[in-house]
């Protein structure tokens, strides 16, 4: 008996998990095997590899978005207000580019949030080297250390202004601007800074790339 696709109509042949035209995963009950107890066979395969993650292309995406959106998300860049939603679109857009390639086009969350993890690896990664490299050339190749210096203890006088709103005693602001003033406090800050930078352009990559899968899968959606 001819197997055809429940979405297009077009043969499948027996040995196939998935429609040779559309992609959509079929699901065939085994008489022998899995059809007494209801398991099906070639559906648990194609779930498997839509599970599974074809590494190659998804980095070549991933390379291809995730250090732009890194660098244009860096703390001195004037994107980096949109940094975080920017982050969540390369992730979506790393999975429809990955899926645009691959045969069958079908993916889990799952998957999709790994790739949207490896997006943001690279795109943190890129926002903390790009800033970094931005601070170095502004210091040492463009002279304006002097600048950055007198911001900084703006932005310390300020912090201690709060404080006290706070209710904090003079004592421990004082301390406080003891660790941030020297420039050992300014870069352990800055290092802190990058790092949680990083983690929220991570998870904002995890979401964005789950979240695409999604919206593939339901437009791929089995149809039982």
């Amino acid at each position: 008996m001819e197997v055809t696709c429940s979405r297009c109509n077009q043969a499948v042949p027996e040995d196939s998990c998935f429609c040779p035209v559309c992609g959509l995963p079929q699901l065939v009950y085994s008489a022998e095997n899995g059809g007494a107890e209801g398991q099906p066979e070639r559906w648990n395969e194609a779930v498997r590899d839509a599970s599974s993650v074809a590494w190659k292309p998804a980095l070549r995406s991933a390379l291809l978005l995730a250090i732009p959106a890194g660098i244009m998300s860096n703390m001195l860049s004037p994107f980096s207000i949109i940094g975080m939603p920017l982050m969540a679109i390369a992730g979506a857009w790393v999975v429809y580019l990955y899926m645009r390639n691959q045969k069958p086009a079908w993916i889990t969350i799952g998957a999709g949030a790994r790739i949207g993890l490896v997006t943001g690896i690279l795109g943190g990664w890129s926002a903390a080297a790009a800033t970094g490299v931005t601070l170095f050339a502004m210091r040492f190749w463009l002279h304006q250390g002097k600048f950055y210096d007198t911001l900084w203890q703006t932005l310390t006088q300020q912090m201690s202004q709060q404080w006290i709103s706070m209710g904090v005693d003079a004592q421990t602001i004082a301390q406080m601007q003891q660790l941030l003033l020297p420039p050992e406090g300014r870069a352990a800050w800055l290092l802190g800074a990058l790092s949680m930078l990083a983690t929220l352009l991570l998870l904002f990559a995890v979401a964005g790339g789950a979240i695409g899968a999604r919206l593939l899968a339901r437009r791929r959606r089995p149809e039982i």
